[in-house]
C-alpha cells in the first residue's frame, strides 16, 4: 500500500495533508450535528491533491432522515467518497446491522454518482454484522500493521493507527491515481 491517508473530525480543525493520497472528513452525526470545519478540512485535502471522503456517524433510528441530512450537509463534490461510520454512540447505543444497511442503501439512492463505504471496527464487522453489506467497499478499523487488517473480507481502506492526534489509514490501491479512478468510477 503506497496510498496513505487520514481521517479527521472537528477535533482536528487543521492538519497537514502534504503527501496524503486521501482524507476522510467527518461531516455529520445523527440528524442535528454538522461539523463547522468540514469545508475547510476538505479544502486542505483538495489543495494537496488528495481524494476526499465524507463520513456520517450513524445513530440508531430515523435512518432515512439521517441519510438525507448527511447528503444535504456534507460538502461533497462528484468523485468524493461517502461513508457510514458504524460504531457505538456516546450514549452506549449502536445502530443495528439492518439500520446500517438501510443507511447505505438510502445514501446510494440519494447520491448515485458517489462511491459509498462502511467504516467499522473488527468487533462490529465480526460480531454485529450479519450481511457483509458495505456499499462499494469496507473501511476497517484495526490497530495493526498498515494494510494487514485481521479480517477475511476484502477491504478498500484500513485505519491502522492513531498517532500525532490523527487516525492513520491506507487505501488498497497502488497509487493515488488508481484510487481517484475508482472514486470517480
Amino acid at each position: 500500500m503506497t496510498v496513505r491517508g487520514v481521517d479527521v473530525s472537528a477535533y482536528q480543525p487543521t492538519y497537514d495533508a502534504s503527501g496524503l493520497g486521501f482524507v476522510f472528513v467527518k461531516a455529520t452525526e445523527g440528524r442535528t450535528w454538522t461539523s463547522p470545519v468540514q469545508a475547510k478540512q476538505a479544502a486542505t485535502a483538495r489543495d494537496a491533491g488528495a481524494v476526499v471522503g465524507f463520513y456520517h456517524f450513524l445513530w440508531p433510528g430515523q435512518i432515512a432522515a439521517q441519510a438525507a441530512y448527511f447528503v444535504a450537509q456534507a460538502d461533497s463534490r462528484p468523485g468524493d467518497v461517502l461513508a457510514c461510520d458504524w460504531e457505538t454512540t456516546a450514549d452506549g447505543t449502536a445502530a443495528s446491522c439492518a439500520e446500517k444497511d438501510a443507511f447505505l442503501a438510502e445514501v446510494e439512492r440519494l447520491r448515485p454518482g458517489h462511491r459509498t463505504v462502511l467504516y467499522c471496527n473488527t468487533d462490529f464487522w465480526l460480531h454485529r454484522d450479519t450481511t457483509s453489506r458495505c456499499g462499494d467497499g469496507l473501511w476497517i478499523a484495526d490497530v495493526t500493521t498498515a494494510g494487514r487488517p485481521r479480517i477475511q473480507h476484502s477491504w478498500v481502506f484500513h485505519q491502522y493507527s492513531i498517532s500525532g492526534g490523527l487516525d492513520r489509514d491506507v487505501a488498497n490501491f497502488p497509487t493515488t491515481a488508481a484510487l481517484r479512478t475508482w472514486s470517480t468510477g
